[in-house]
């Protein structure tokens, strides 16, 4: 069938940009063909520094016939209303029309009109001009295609060249801002330019390959990069340091990649390795090279480039002009660290004041002030010694006013580490400056060092409250901020490291600390640590505002009047972003909310925990079973409740003539609610689900052999008191009521 071959070819495209490009344009076609009753068998898409390039195979030539009903006004309707529906269905008189009985309608006239298929040809004219001018890009450009068109509206990512486009071998016509559509594609600007005419997709990537030079599939690109660097690199025994970003990028600057090894000055290997790979990577889009003769596995003096043509010497020259302008970029490099580490890194910490964190919040210093009191109080509760986190937390944001960090915020923590080690911090304290802002994304590891938690659970708490604070939430798919990534890396690294705490209790503290600021502040920390540890209404806490009675301070009203619903809104977006969190890993939607209605929920590895139990015993037969007889106990009382008018919560007891099932059923309750109730205060969700279980039996044989609403109201009544121990027992370790059947 007849093939679908177009080029937009233009200046060059952001290398960022071309993948979701390439995307969204074949998205783009596949939804207008199939609109128009064009079904292709497939379709593929390629892209590269120049051009967005899409194939469609298996195209008809010509769209179906289709019959489409017209509705018009019932029978017996207005002369006028008549007219008006013949002349919209094309007939000449009624007798034409059919009358069908329609729901609601009754008997209305119906115009089956035939709609003839349009040729593919013109389907395609009018569709690719269509999409070019509605084509979404980051960021375009407005522009007209020649200096003479002052008034050219298209915008585009860069300016338009040529577009090619043929369907059935043949120039499918059409024009947009001058350029008209034809048959010809451009290869390399230096090694083959051309213009060459092509017919069909074989035709196009024949000669594009071997007369224009240029390799127009993405992924071809990228394989004969990796492919080749490897290769130079293994010839001396050496290691490519693999950057798939980095790929990426280079893959869409080459449109004839062309992979060469360079020799980088050996003096700078006494640089940071960090520094040296993001100025190759950043600036330079080098890749660097391992030597794994290194016990370190340390850099090589080498680098990779990716060139853009063949060169006649073999690169040599290319390789000598990349080399000089890398070693006058690690100069700067160079420059800055040894500026930098003639100041200690604790003496920058009044700078920070020059930093605005944000209008509303104050500046960094203010935040650095407050998370070294919160990774303070945080650090038993961790394993970490308050002093070294309090340290670190002080420490964490000074590189971010050193010379390297403001040319590289990339290397934030990292540099701070280097700086926390060279003035002699303790291991821990120096690992934290650079940790503390882990995870950084989903791939990220979190800390494990417990000084290093402390300071990185601080630092994001402290984030989290203080927007809170000032209303500045996320909303729908709006993050200024990156509240979210805060808060999931808050609850990854309290599971990674089994963490056992109150996270409300914590978001108090903070709260009060900014409301109270800088006043007072041995007396403010100790208060404000009694509520960490206590909460704002702990005895320890009501102790310490009794004894400050007697000479308050002005922000004492602030601890007493204090108002939690900003830790419980905290706490609500905690558990949203856990529950994305959880279902990621496999977890059940349902059983997610059952564990968070339970006491505790701000404890998030308790919470895991009972989700882990709950999902382990419904999988079993027994669970199963026993969740379908507590949905039938609660939605009987449901019932039964709404018709009465009351509660049936209570003791139940076997009465006088009531069936052995009854009596068994109560002598398991007495047994099964005790043992799961210890089970729970030993925080054992296993044990308590095993005792749960043995209710089976018993709820089976109950319900297959008793009526609830016996005809003596004493007997119903203590029935329903049987049933909503039956809820109540199971409700202990989960809120049965979410978990779907």
């Amino acid at each position: 069938m007849p093939q679908l071959l177009l080029e937009i070819l233009s200046e060059e495209i952001p290398a960022r940009m071309q993948a979701k490009a390439e995307a969204d344009l074949v998205k783009a076609l596949m939804d207008g063909l199939t609109a128009d009753g064009l079904m292709p068998e497939g379709i593929k898409g390629f892209s590269g520094p120049r051009r967005l390039v899409a194939v469609v195979e298996g195209l008809p030539v010509k769209s179906a016939d289709v019959v489409e009903d017209v509705i018009g006004p019932k029978e017996g309707a207005p002369e006028a209303a008549i007219h008006g529906f013949l002349k919209k269905a094309g007939l000449s008189d009624i007798s034409q029309a059919h009358v069908h009985d329609v729901p609601k309608k009754g008997r209305v006239y119906v115009a089956h009109v035939r709609k003839a298929g349009q040729q593919t040809a013109d389907v395609i004219a009018a569709l690719v001009p269509q999409i070019i001018r509605g084509f979404h890009w980051p960021k375009s450009m407005r522009w007209g295609p020649n200096l003479t068109n002052k008034n050219g509206d298209l915008r585009w990512v860069r300016p338009i060249s040529r577009i090619l486009c043929t369907f059935d071998g043949e120039v499918v016509p059409f024009e947009i801002e001058g350029i008209k559509s034809d048959n010809l594609t451009e290869g390399h600007r230096v090694m083959g330019r051309g213009p060459f005419k092509v017919r069909r997709f074989d035709d196009y990537a024949d000669v594009l390959k071997n007369k224009g030079r240029v390799i127009f599939d993405r992924e071809e690109r990228r394989e004969i990069i990796l492919t080749d660097a490897k290769q130079l690199c293994a010839a001396q025994n050496l290691e490519l340091v693999e950057d798939i970003g980095l790929l990426e990028e280079v893959a869409g600057l080459a449109e004839h990649p062309v992979v060469i090894i360079g020799d980088m000055d050996q003096s700078f290997l006494d640089l940071p390795p960090e520094v040296i790979k993001l100025s190759m990577r950043t600036h330079q889009k080098y890749f660097a090279v391992r030597d794994p003769a290194n016990r370190d596995g340390g850099l090589a003096p080498k680098f990779i480039v990716v060139a853009n043509l063949d060169a006649a010497d073999g690169g040599k020259k290319i390789a000598e002009g990349n080399s000089r302008v890398l070693s006058a970029r690690l100069n700067d490099a160079r420059f800055f660290w040894d500026n930098d580490r003639k100041v200690s890194l604790e003496s920058r910490f009044e700078k920070l004041g020059n930093i605005v964190f944000h209008e509303r919040l104050g500046s960094v210093k203010d935040k650095a002030e407050r998370v070294m009191a919160l990774a303070k109080e945080l650090a038993p509760k961790v394993g970490a010694d308050p002093a070294q986190a309090e340290r670190a937390a002080k420490l964490a944001k000074c590189d971010l006013v050193s010379d390297m960090v403001g040319e590289f915020a990339e290397l934030e923590g990292v540099m701070g580490r280097y700086y926390a080690t060279l003035q002699g911090e303790p291991q821990a304290i120096a690992d934290a400056v650079r940790d503390h802002y882990k995870p950084k994304g989903p791939g990220d590891n979190v800390p494990a060092d417990p000084v290093g938690v402390a300071v990185a659970l601080a630092d994001k708490l402290d984030t989290l409250v203080g927007f809170w604070l000032i209303d500045e939430k996320p909303t729908g798919s709006k993050d200024p901020f990156a509240l979210r990534r805060a808060a999931l890396g808050v609850i990854r690294i309290v599971l990674a490291n089994g963490l056992r705490f109150s996270l409300d209790r914590f978001n108090d503290a903070q709260v009060l600390r900014f409301q109270i600021g800088h006043r007072d502040a041995p007396v403010r920390d100790e208060l404000l640590h009694a509520v960490a540890a206590h909460g704002p209404y702990g005895d320890e806490t009501r102790r310490l505002i009794a004894a400050l009675k007697a000479s308050p301070p002005e922000w004492l009203g602030l601890v007493e009047r204090h108002d939690p619903s900003l830790s419980d809104s905290l706490r609500s977006f905690m558990h949203e972003r856990l529950k994305v969190h959880v279902r990621e890993q496999g977890a059940r939607h349902d059983l997610v909310e059952a564990v968070l209605e339970m006491p505790d929920s701000c404890d998030l590895t308790l919470l895991v925990r009972r989700l882990e139990a709950l999902g382990a015993f419904l999988s079993t037969d027994d669970g199963k079973n026993l969740l379908a007889g507590y949905k039938r106990a609660a939605n009987i009382l449901a019932i039964e409740e709404k018709k009465d008018g009351k509660s049936h919560s209570g003791q139940g007891i076997p009465m006088l003539g009531d069936p052995p099932e009854v009596v068994a059923l109560v002598s398991a309750l007495g047994r099964a609610a005790p043992e799961a109730t210890s089970a729970l205060e030993r925080e054992d969700f296993a044990g308590a689900m095993r005792a749960l279980s043995k209710l089976r039996g018993p709820v089976d044989a109950f319900f297959d052999k008793v009526t609830v609403n016996a005809d003596v109201a004493d007997v119903r009544a203590n029935r329903l008191r049987i049933l909503s121990q039956i809820r109540d027992a199971l409700g202990r370790v989960a809120d049965f009521s979410k978990v779907e059947g």
